[in-house]
């Protein structure tokens, strides 16, 4: 065994590297696209052309198809952060690795990196999607009679990126959404990994995590379809782009809010900063000025310092080896 490990490590040294890490990062937010935007096209094409629906054009039915798409997206967030976690800490988010070089000494000369592995996963992952459902999401562009790069098609250009609702007439509503949005999940991230509060145990973060999204689609999601995430929404915004759907996907112009594709990227940026300093303000930097004692040292023998400065959602267990 030793000497079989001895000879990987010879012919994959560069996996222990920072490559190994966006590789990491590539494919967490390639599982949280494909999950993520496959469930739309399910609610959105797929369900209504397959005669699974009453009709061939019926889509957020009472809000039922809502509700699949947000526990959708939180399935997806918790089966991403669970693949990556072990290695990158599943930042799936360039808010999140943004967040966590201001706030977690997490290294800046990785930053770069990680956002070109998030953006490259999730553009390869709507290419993925946008294959298995094509023939659903032809059907439904011509049940409803929609051309593709048209404001008609925008429920189908829907199933890749964000875009405002008609009830907003500038970006100030829309941008001011997805820093909300972003801000909650950021914080609610950083006090599951803080391991001066109480951090979930038995590799159950991921899981919460998804839960948050959740909340954060049923609660705010109707103003701008929630990306916060600036590879989730132009990875695939692209891909849409490149596929017919035209100034719909880039710049983004919906009549109401034109130019748009910045807000998905811009406001998580911002939103996620204020998460981050929030939360530490009002409880982090409480828990330390009231002595609380850190959580104990991970089974893979890292100190809890350590894993602040690399993670994302992965929690300290606090547990040793044997009481494990």
């Amino acid at each position: 065994m030793a000497a079989a490990a001895g000879a990987l490590g010879k012919r994959a040294g560069w996996r222990t590297t920072p490559v190994g890490e966006y590789m990491s990062e590539f494919l967490g937010t390639f599982v949280l696209i494909a999950f993520g935007d496959g469930v739309v096209a399910m609610a959105v094409a797929a369900l209504n052309q397959s005669g699974r629906a009453a009709t061939k054009t019926t889509i957020f039915l009472a809000g039922g198809d809502w509700l699949l798409i947000a526990f959708g997206w939180g399935v997806a967030v918790a089966l991403a952060v669970w693949v990556a976690g072990g290695i990158s800490g599943a930042h799936i988010n360039p808010a999140v690795t943004l967040a966590l070089a201001l706030k977690r000494d997490f290294e800046w000369r990785k930053v770069p990196g990680y956002m070109v592995a998030q953006l490259a996963g999730a553009f390869v992952a709507a290419a993925l999607v946008y294959i298995n459902y094509k023939n659903a999401i032809n059907g439904f562009d011509a049940a409803s009679h929609a051309t593709r790069g048209q404001p008609t098609s925008i429920a189908s250009y829907s199933i890749f990126a964000t875009f405002p609702a008609p009830y907003f007439h500038n970006w100030a509503g829309p941008f001011f959404d997805q820093v909300i949005g972003t801000a909650f999940l950021v914080g609610v991230v950083f006090a599951l990994i803080d391991e001066f509060n109480q951090p979930p145990e038995s590799n159950l973060a991921p899981a919460i995590v998804g839960l948050v999204v959740v909340g954060i689609g049923l609660s705010f999601g109707a103003n701008a379809g929630y990306a916060i995430n600036p590879a989730r929404d132009l990875g695939p915004r692209l891909w849409a782009w490149i596929e017919g759907w035209g100034k719909i996907a880039m710049p983004g112009d919906y009549g109401n809010v034109n130019s748009y594709f910045w807000i998905p990227i811009v406001g998580p940026f911002v939103g996620g900063v204020i998460g981050a300093y929030v939360y530490d303000f009002f409880i982090r930097d409480n828990l330390i000025a009231r002595g609380e004692v850190p959580a104990g040292v991970e089974p893979r023998g890292e100190t809890v310092e350590d894993r602040g400065r690399g993670g994302g959602y992965v929690e300290p267990r606090g547990r040793t080896v044997e009481e494990k």
